[in-house]
């Protein structure tokens, strides 16, 4: 009987009497919707009273998302234990870890045959894609791979977890010292996770066209005020060494990773409408 969803329709294979738990039962006081498996242990076949052991299921039509979120409780499980295991083996004396956090897995859902939700721990929030019943050992740990939602393009990385086997990975928050509290995290968790399948959002985070030509623009920028350095040095050479050249003036505060400005960033912003805190 633990096997059973809550909307499952038991039939007494005595007498044939159903017990629907949207109806429950008159005679005994049972109100609707209590599910068969919360009947009171001396309930019996208002009709034969024969005892509980010898009803069968008739019909169950939550069986297939009961299925569905074993399976997905047994991946998340898994999920968790790794990065629980991270987090007292490694993390746990790192100064930037929030310890009023702990690892949890957040929303998880089945999408397009994929375990899609948010994991939390005390020093990231990420949104992570796991296998329904295949293997992702294939991935190459490191490797960036765009995946299109309602509300935008997101980049994953591709990772390995001993338990967990490969999944995919795109971060949200990291560090996470703007949470006070461990329901903060998580209500923001719940939020993108809705955020994320709504179309609306796609014009305010799918901005990786407009990131990709302002990093062009630098470059060319860069390149000119190259240009024009070389010609003053060449008109001026007494003057080199006084004063930084223009190259390092234009360049100073532009040294980050030119692969982070040109991929779509737009997990942040959802998570930022979700509520977290500014930065």
């Amino acid at each position: 009987m633990d096997k059973i969803s809550p909307q499952a329709v038991m039939e007494c294979k005595v007498c044939w009497t159903p017990y629907d738990p949207a109806e429950g039962d008159d005679s005994r006081q049972i109100d609707a919707g209590t599910p068969f498996t919360a009947l009171p242990g001396d309930w019996s076949c208002p009709t034969c009273s024969a005892p509980k052991e010898q009803f069968m299921v008739l019909e169950d039509p939550g069986a297939d998302a009961m299925r569905e979120a074993t399976r997905i409780n047994a991946a998340t499980a898994r999920l968790v234990d790794d990065f629980t295991e991270v987090w007292h083996s490694k993390m746990r004396d790192v100064p930037l870890v929030n310890k009023a956090l702990h690892v949890e897995a957040v929303g998880f859902r089945l999408w397009e045959g994929q375990f899609l939700g948010v994991l939390i721990s005390p020093w990231f929030m990420n949104l992570v894609l796991m296998p329904d019943g295949d293997s992702w050992d294939h991935l190459t740990a490191g490797a960036k791979e765009v995946i299109a939602f309602p509300s935008g393009d997101y980049e994953f990385i591709h990772n390995s977890r001993p338990a967990t086997g490969g999944y995919k990975a795109c971060s949200l928050f990291s560090p996470m010292g703007d949470f006070q509290r461990h329901k903060d995290a998580t209500d923001v968790a719940r939020a993108v996770m809705a955020a994320l399948f709504d179309p609306e959002n796609r014009a305010e985070t799918d901005r990786s066209a407009d990131i990709r030509a302002a990093r062009e623009e630098e470059i060319a920028t860069i390149a000119a005020a190259e240009a024009a350095a070389a010609e003053a040095e060449a008109e001026a050479p007494s003057a080199m060494g006084q004063a930084p050249t223009r190259r390092a003036v234009l360049t100073a505060g532009l040294a980050s990773d030119p692969d982070t400005n040109d991929t779509p960033e737009t997990s942040s912003e959802i998570g930022a409408r979700a509520g977290a805190p500014a930065e």
